[in-house]
């Protein structure tokens, strides 16, 4: 089968199309032929040394990517059938080989794909969601709370402001001012073009903020969440004193990396069926464009989430 294997951590170059052997699958896994891949800001940091490499850099062949859809052709699991059509984050933070023809999953991190989405939509509805579910799960956000998404208009934002406006909150989103009508449209009560904007003068306060950008963005929240309110702050590596700088003001902070869940991919699966959530395709590549789909992702502009699809 196809894969595409990171021969060593740096730029996309390294990233090289080749054959290996399609895997073989135990108790309580399928086989899943890739139809989609979604990518995330992980691959990125991944395949350049950081964000998971270090982790995975002994891993013989080293396969990035964690987000699939496909179809299931072998199954040893009681909850998935031949043919079901399927997606899901595979194995998150360990090795999930989603860049594959053939990928191996647990049952445990998989839902059925809904009828009314395709092999697109499903893929570019796992990470990036399941980190806005499960960080707002988390915050247990709550009708009338007042909720700030950064950078609403991206993977993780772009699905927090759904996720919130469903569970009554008043969503503020912030973005470019080019995106705001797009983050208008998600659902959001309000916009904030984050471009020069003094939060220090920003009367309102807020329940909860999700920050995904981490830094001195952590410091601009701090200044508008309420006592007792939360921020959960999700880019490793530059959210480590989120704890602290919340408790300086009779806050929570937390710090927060999703994990694979498959009951979380089962209510996203539900969302995703009656509307509530929809998945906004800002590009899709083939697959023997995964360098450039890289490339695109690195540009920091994504509106919504990039897919590679087999």
């Amino acid at each position: 089968m196809k894969a595409i294997i990171l021969e060593n951590a740096g730029g996309t170059e390294n990233l090289k199309i080749t054959e290996i052997e399609k895997p073989s699958i135990k108790q309580d896994e399928v086989l899943v032929e890739v139809k989609s891949i979604s990518i995330n800001p992980i691959d990125v940091k991944t395949r350049s040394g950081k964000g998971a490499y270090q982790k995975l850099k002994d891993e013989n062949p080293l396969i990035l990517g964690w987000d699939i859809s496909g179809i299931v052709v072998e199954s040893n699991s009681s909850k998935f059938k031949l043919s079901n059509e399927v997606f899901g984050m595979i194995n998150f933070p360990g090795h999930g080989k989603a860049y594959s023809e053939f990928v191996v999953a647990s049952e445990n991190n998989l839902s059925l794909k809904p009828k009314n989405i395709n092999f697109e939509e499903a893929a570019a509805s796992t990470l990036a969601a399941l980190t806005a579910l499960q960080a707002i799960q988390k915050a247990e956000v709550k009708e009338g709370q007042s909720v700030l998404i950064h950078a609403a208009s991206g993977g993780v934002g772009h699905y927090a402001v759904q996720i919130a406006k469903h569970l009554g909150a008043f969503v503020t989103g912030t973005s470019s001012e080019k995106n705001r009508n797009f983050v208008l449209n998600l659902g959001a009560d309000q916009h904030i073009d984050y471009k020069n904007f003094d939060w220090g003068k920003f009367e309102e306060k807020f329940d909860f903020i999700l920050d995904t950008i981490g830094g001195e963005n952590i410091d601009n929240s701090i200044k508008v969440l309420k006592e007792n309110g939360i921020i959960i702050s999700i880019p490793s590596g530059l959210n480590d004193d989120v704890e602290e700088k919340a408790a300086s003001v009779n806050a929570k902070g937390f710090k927060m990396l999703v994990k694979s869940d498959g009951k979380d991919m089962e209510k996203l699966a539900e969302f995703l069926e009656k509307g509530v959530l929809k998945p906004y395709i800002y590009q899709a590549f083939k697959f023997e464009e995964m360098a450039k789909a890289h490339e695109e992702l690195e540009k920091g502009r994504t509106v919504g989430k990039i897919v590679v699809n087999l």
